[in-house]
């Protein structure tokens, strides 16, 4: 059994990434995992981090509950999308609060300057998008995927960091919407 913290990074409400989402925790609800949903456009949380790593800024009640959540997961689940060629402002802002100092990395005097504390920690990221998929990964280099990847998720320790990329989201028929449904509570039951 894995313990999976799952997070939908949509500034609105009733999306299908929100119904992703929920599809990713009835998979893994119905494949024996301990699993929590936060969907950011319920949650009631400043995404400004407005002095930086300089100052402590004390984490809202819904921030409190992800952050343990997601340091009790062996698995997160990020699901959003594509917004202007990267994250949706809230989920930055969400990841800025919580991957922190103290939660997500300490400093070292080393030359990396952080030590990660994700270790032993998976992910998946989910993103939709309004281009196909293959156009967002050829050519334009999902440089917003590779930037989560690397320099957030892989930086504080998250690894392997496995994607699913749902292209030409507005133009897709209902019955393909429902296919990928299904394909995302099959990656919940085996927590993938």
């Amino acid at each position: 059994m894995a313990r999976i913290a799952i997070v939908v990074g949509h500034a609105r409400r009733n999306t299908y990434c929100e119904a992703l989402g929920v599809a990713y925790l009835k998979g893994a609800e119905s494949g024996g995992h301990e699993a929590r949903l936060f969907v950011l456009s319920h949650m009631k949380f400043d995404p400004i981090l407005h002095e930086g790593f300089s100052r402590e800024q004390p984490l809202e009640p819904d921030l409190k509950a992800a952050a343990d959540a997601i340091k009790a997961a062996d698995h997160l689940v990020l699901i959003f999308p594509l917004w202007l060629g990267t994250l949706p402002a809230i989920l930055k802002g969400f990841l800025e609060r919580l991957f922190r100092p103290g939660f997500a990395m300490e400093k070292t005097d080393d030359l990396r300057g952080y030590r990660p504390l994700m270790k032993g920690k998976s992910a998946r990221v989910v993103m939709t998008m309004g281009m196909p998929g293959f156009v967002y990964r050829w050519y334009f280099g999902a440089h917003a995927l590779k930037m989560l990847k690397r320099n957030i998720l892989g930086f504080v320790g998250f690894a392997p960091v496995r994607t699913t990329l749902f292209g030409r989201i507005e133009a897709v028929s209902d019955e393909k919407r429902r296919q990928w449904l299904m394909e995302v509570e099959a990656l919940g039951c085996e927590a993938r």
